[in-house]
């Protein structure tokens, strides 16, 4: 007798890039992976080992089948699951994300139903509201995106293949909730207009592949001021990307992790950011990733129970 088994990879993703804020999300060459069949009971395997994760309370994966297939007006059973998890948790690169969207292909392809924007985002937002996350882990790539009350709207825009991501995880977490509750209410006008002008800058250079524009396009005034103070050494991290080649640089997401975007001294960029997180105790890793233009990857297949 075999049974069904889904393996679903999803990419982790960066997002706002400095001035889009909640608007742009990059994915990037980094996967968690949850493999799943159907059980009686739950049980989670994780690696590396984490107790939080292995907890069905906490298991975004996890709650997000139960949602779907009790929304079909069946019984959740339960489900083995692994789950690899290679995207830090709480480091602004959206690793609940992945499990979010690893979650809805899963109950998806069980079902066999098929997948529409209005369906995902419908399932997806009562996990987390943010597309600028959700989007690049489910498609892929560059994404532009807006979220209203009726509807999102997004569009998938060439990324240039010749940039790198290089980013920096320094050790500590940082969650979303903490990284909001930091932002005031009401932003100036000229700050407003201030990010609107390097947004539409940003999506110009990386079209017409003007990288000498990147740095200024990727200022920011509506969540980084007030977020830094979060991040030992923000400044000097950012100084140090720019001193040692980037093209661009911000925070990641919410943060902790640092971004940097770069076409060459990917290694000298990432090794000067670490530094500079050590200067203020603070150990970090850098990857250098690239961009994954695909997004979520979903298999099927049969194994001998």
């Amino acid at each position: 007798m075999s049974k069904k088994v889904v393996k679903v990879k999803v990419p982790a993703t960066t997002a706002n890039l400095g001035a889009g804020f909640d608007t742009f999300g990059l994915a990037l060459t980094l996967y968690n992976e949850f493999e799943v069949e159907e059980a009686e009971g739950i049980f989670i395997e994780s690696f590396p080992e984490n107790e939080f994760l292995k907890n069905p309370e906490n298991n975004l994966f996890i709650k997000v089948v139960k949602y779907l297939c009790e929304s079909e007006g069946k019984t959740f059973h339960g489900a083995r699951l692994k789950q690899t998890i290679n995207i830090p948790v709480a480091r602004g690169l959206g690793s609940s994300a992945t499990a979010i969207v690893a979650g809805i292909l899963t109950s998806f392809a069980v079902h066999k139903k098929p997948l529409t924007d209005e369906e995902f985002f419908k399932v997806a937002y009562l996990f987390e509201p943010h597309p600028d996350n959700l989007l690049p882990a489910w498609k892929g790539g560059f994404i532009t995106a807006l979220k209203t009350e009726q509807k999102t709207y997004y569009s998938k825009i060439d990324f240039p293949k010749d940039i790198k991501a290089v980013v920096v995880i320094p050790d500590f977490e940082l969650s979303t909730q903490l990284a909001r509750s930091v932002l005031p209410k009401e932003v100036p006008l000229k700050d407003a207009i201030f990010n609107l002008q390097r947004a539409t800058l940003f999506i110009k250079a990386i079209e017409e592949k003007k990288y000498d524009l990147l740095k200024v396009a990727m200022e920011d005034r509506l969540h980084q001021p007030y977020r830094k103070n979060l991040i030992p050494n923000f400044d000097k991290v950012i100084e140090s990307a720019y001193k040692n080649g980037a093209i661009g640089a911000s925070l990641s997401g919410a943060g902790s992790t640092m971004l940097a975007l770069a076409t060459e001294n990917f290694d000298k960029i990432g090794q000067s950011m670490v530094e500079a997180f050590k200067e203020v105790s603070i150990s970090a890793e850098y990857k250098v990733l690239d961009i994954d233009t695909e997004g979520a990857k979903i298999e099927i297949f049969e194994k001998e129970a």
